[in-house]
């Protein structure tokens, strides 16, 4: 596990986290600006002085008790932030083999050849960064940063400075990173679209303080955190399911997906049948109904429970489980976000049969 236990005190902003992380995966630190993302970062770096205690499995970076501290380039990590920071004068070879001496041959734990096809950077070797897309300079950046072979991969941001075009390049090139090397990686970002699609482990953090942490799908699951996710928007409100690729339907542009309990119908996916993937339900995205649909356009009915339901002035979150059988303390859950108008309407009540309405275009 990654522990750290950070405190920071300025004149205008203090931050005081205890973290518990997992030593494998992606661990995504997500807020809104300003909530004190950054600054665990460059601590964990050795970047910024915290007072505290940060370990990697068994070895102690900074322990004030003992007053043990490591400094930033003795610890073996690496770390990205949103501008590439390229040496302009060397090419893509040379920019990577400046981080590969960092690290003696002995101790190198990530191939080199490895990283260049992982992030399909091969034929780019030969060119300088100023010829490079804002995509390919960050996918350099993160291999420079890979060259060290570091035991932790810290990442700032890495998508912010890329427009969308660029964003959709990387990314699918950021979930190999996560499927293929046992690297614990630490990312801060302020999309939750990013989070959805690369992390499995989600600290959300706010005014210097930690609100949550835990598995991914437990937290977005949750409708007593939804209201966190008001600072970026309440439409982000949904969870993540993890599911199976199990056909195309070529003739309509469509795939359909199978998890514990149920399946759902999205647009054409990429990947090939009986491969892994995620989707992201979003609450506005989902309704109810007592009695199964009859004729509807709404390709996605799923049985559901109602657990819980959180109600303002205008809306309610409802907290769904898919199925209608015994509870799953690891079943897929659902949020829905209906009028509150249409809440007392129905008369829901936590234990209610409900069916879920997804549309089928509505799934990313």
């Amino acid at each position: 596990m990654i522990e750290a236990r950070l405190r920071v005190a300025r004149r205008d902003f203090t931050l005081d986290v205890a973290l518990t992380l997992p030593q494998r995966g992606i661990s995504a630190l997500f807020g809104p600006s300003g909530c004190g993302k950054t600054t665990v970062l460059r601590a964990l770096a050795g970047l910024e002085r915290a007072d505290g205690r940060v370990a990697l499995g068994d070895e102690v970076w900074q322990d004030d008790a003992s007053g043990r501290f490591v400094p930033t380039h003795r610890r073996a990590l690496g770390y990205v932030i949103q501008d590439a920071a390229l040496f302009p004068h060397l090419d893509v070879r040379r920019n990577l083999d400046y981080g590969a001496r960092r690290i003696a041959p002995g101790e190198r734990r990530i191939a080199l050849d490895q990283v260049v096809e992982l992030l399909g950077i091969g034929p780019l070797m030969a060119r300088r960064p100023a010829t490079l897309s804002g995509g390919e300079r960050q996918r350099v950046a993160i291999a420079r940063a890979l060259a060290t072979s570091p035991r932790l991969l810290l990442m700032d941001e890495p998508l912010a400075a890329l427009d969308a075009a660029r964003k959709a390049e990387i990314l699918p090139y950021l979930e190999r990173l996560h499927r293929d090397l046992a690297l614990p990686i630490v990312y801060v970002t302020h999309a939750m679209d990013e989070v959805a699609r690369l992390a499995d482990h989600l600290v959300m953090l706010q005014a210097g303080a930690v609100q949550a942490a835990g598995p991914l799908a437990e937290l977005l699951s949750r409708p007593d955190l939804s209201h966190y996710q008001h600072h970026l928007g309440r439409d982000e409100a949904g969870v993540v399911i993890e599911a199976e690729l199990i056909e195309h339907d070529r003739a309509y542009g469509l795939s359909r997906i199978g998890f514990d309990g149920g399946a759902l119908w999205l647009g054409a996916a990429a990947q090939a049948t009986g491969q892994r993937v995620r989707a992201r339900v979003l609450a506005r995205d989902v309704s109810v109904t007592r009695q199964p649909p009859g004729e509807t356009s709404i390709l996605n009915v799923l049985p559901v429970v109602l657990e819980s339901l959180h109600a303002d002035p205008s809306t309610a979150l409802l907290r769904l489980r898919v199925g209608q059988g015994e509870p799953a303390a690891d079943g897929v859950r659902l949020l829905a976000r209906i009028t509150r108008k249409s809440c007392e309407a129905l008369c829901l009540r936590p234990g209610d049969a409900l069916y879920a309405q997804i549309k089928g275009v509505a799934l990313m």
